[in-house]
């Protein structure tokens, strides 16, 4: 019996230390890229590394593209990138851009519990968050990193540029999920990108207008996307990518990204195609001097926001003066003011609202690939309770939450959506108000945005993304983001994948590859995928089979968009007055056609 004792003692105490062997293993940071060439750029020489899992790819990290916004630049437009001495490191990337982090923890935890991970999962899962080091930020935060297998060569491929997502507050086109393999052993160039995030990409002020060429402020984070693409036109021939194809892609507010991009002027010929995963900008109705009923205009939020920090008739100088840490502390206590550090309709950057330049076609409009996942709300209903963002509170009371539905949509809309979501069932209400919170936050603005896009002639593609976590006690479905793993084949090594995962892995890549190359994300060996039309409607869906079908929700979708619809309508008035007004109001000043010019 003692040998026995014995016995089991060692193989607890072997099993251990391969526990525990292999936590230290997985917390270990990556170890340095191997150099490769020296890449010559018009802004100095800079060092690429080979990467660790492929080293026929180069990585370019780092990459300036603009000036440090910082100082006297803070809360100004980009400016040219600066030129160095000797050789830069490309092996490492740049700082991330300001955000605040708290909070953040939380949301990995429900995500992780969502996901149904067995008890071993989790724990490794939370040792590797919990010992991750924090990534280095700073306001010197304009970088862009390159990935290609491609540098040296005349045969010049296409480029596909990601914008990360966030809520456009925090994030990094470094983060590990957008940093893999797969898009560039498909024949592209990958560049991922920094832009200035929340306060300090976005808020506007009054003084900060006024020391503005244009007289606006606020889009900082936009105009950083948009220098960006510049500086891929004027330098990305370097890496082998051909600066006349160039699509631009993200998720969530990356996807709105890609429509804020799309309704700049100042993008004009700096991109050629879209991919939007799960996000669109209709219905942004921020406005800098205007605003629609019970909201603030931006120059009122900055002034909300300052308060506490400087005197209300605080100068530009002294706003860019206040230490950046001092904001980044300060937005916990502005919290109301949350959605106001966005894009804003300032007349000039953004000249109207976005969901009224998709309706009328004044857009960038070019070939898209657009969708959604099926469970989109999952993450996000807890902390927002209620099935729709239209209105900023919902009572506690089932009868009251239906009659409120009422006042939003009309009796006979109302009526139908309680009755195709299953809102009035007291035991599984919150299930569907999950079920239409995802749709009113993505599902609707992406069909939207897709039959306009085809009704201006463009090629537009449609997907649902519907694939769950293999796990029994998985409670989130096809969550927001869950295909962006797929898309980039980034998976965590403590999710199994089936051999049907994989294959939706590798046909996920070529379809966005195969779009990225000529507008069409069709190729051979893969299911035909149709054409986007508002008559047909149908989607390519992802389960990980993979299937044309449809009507995708199609009831439920048309009573949101025709909401939306009539919301743009009523805040176009609003936030984009007619022009005479706007001519009468500023005493005959130049014209935002004038004012697109710093």
């Amino acid at each position: 019996m003692k040998r026995l004792l014995m016995i089991v003692a060692a193989l607890v105490a072997l099993t251990a230390a391969a526990y525990y062997g292999l936590i230290w293993m997985i917390t270990q940071p990556a170890p340095p890229l191997k150099a490769g060439p020296v890449i010559d750029l018009s802004q100095g020489q800079i060092q690429a590394g080979l990467d660790r899992d492929n080293p026929e790819i180069l990585q370019v990290n780092g990459i300036p593209f603009a000036a440090p916004p910082v100082g006297e630049l803070r809360w100004r437009a980009p400016q040219p990138a600066l030129s160095w001495n000797g050789v830069r490191d490309g092996t490492e990337f740049g700082a991330e851009c300001m955000q605040l982090r708290s909070g953040s923890g939380e949301f990995l935890r429900d995500l992780l519990n969502g996901l149904g991970l067995n008890a071993v999962q989790r724990h490794l899962a939370t040792v590797v968050l919990e010992n991750a080091a924090p990534p280095a930020e700073s306001e010197d935060c304009l970088f862009l990193n390159v990935r290609s297998a491609n540098i040296g060569s005349t045969d010049l491929q296409p480029v596909m540029v990601w914008i990360h997502g966030g809520s456009h507050q925090s994030g990094a086109g470094s983060q590990d999920p957008y940093q893999a393999n797969q898009l560039v052993e498909n024949g592209v160039v990958l560049v991922t990108i920094n832009y200035r995030l929340g306060v300090f990409g976005y808020i506007a002020h009054p003084a900060l207008s006024a020391d503005d060429p244009r007289g606006v402020s606020g889009n900082y984070g936009l105009l950083d996307q948009v220098a960006a693409l510049a500086w891929i036109r004027d330098n990305i021939e370097a890496f082998g990518g051909d600066p006349g194809n160039v699509t631009i892609f993200g998720e969530s507010a990356g996807a709105q990204s890609v429509t804020e991009i799309m309704a700049t002027p100042l993008s004009e010929g700096l991109f050629h195609k879209a991919i939007l995963q799960s996000g669109a900008s209709t219905y942004n109705a921020n406005g800098l001097e205007t605003a629609i009923d019970g909201r603030l205009t931006m120059h009122e939020a900055g002034l909300d926001f300052f308060d506490g920090l400087v005197d209300t008739d605080a100068s530009a100088t002294e706003l860019r003066a206040i230490p950046a840490t001092d904001i980044i502390a300060h937005i916990p206590n502005k919290m109301h003011l949350g959605g106001y550090a966005l894009p804003t309709v300032d007349g000039v950057v953004i000249p109207k609202l976005i969901g009224e330049a998709i309706g009328d076609g004044s857009i960038h409009n070019v070939p898209i690939l657009a969708g959604y996942n099926a469970d989109e709300a999952t993450l996000f209903y807890p902390s927002i309770q209620k099935p729709t963002v239209l209105v900023p509170e919902f009572p506690d009371a089932l009868a009251d939450r239906l009659a409120l539905l009422n006042e939003i949509y009309g009796e006979a809309d109302a009526a139908s959506l309680v009755s195709l979501y299953g809102l009035d069932d007291p035991e599984t209400y919150q299930k569907a108000e999950t079920d239409m919170l995802g749709d009113d936050l993505f599902g609707v603005h992406m069909r939207h945005l897709a039959a306009k896009n085809a009704e201006q002639g463009e090629p537009t593609y449609l997907y649902h993304f519907t694939r769950v976590p293999p796990s029994k006690t998985q409670t989130i479905g096809a969550f927001h983001a869950a295909e962006i793993f797929f898309v980039f084949d980034s998976h965590s090594p403590l999710l199994a994948l089936s051999e049907d995962d994989e294959a939706l892995t590798d046909a996920m890549g070529l379809y966005w590859t195969n779009f990225a190359r000529t507008g069409n994300p069709n190729g051979a060996d893969l299911p035909e995928w149709p054409h986007y039309a508002e008559a047909t409607d149908l989607w390519m869906t992802f389960n990980p089979s993979i299937e044309v079908k449809p009507d995708i929700r199609g009831e439920k979708l048309d009573i949101l968009e025709r909401s939306l619809v009539r919301r743009v309508a009523d805040a176009v008035p609003q936030i984009t007055p007619p022009a005479e007004e706007v001519l009468a109001a500023s005493g005959g000043q130049q014209s935002a056609a004038d004012r697109l010019e710093p």
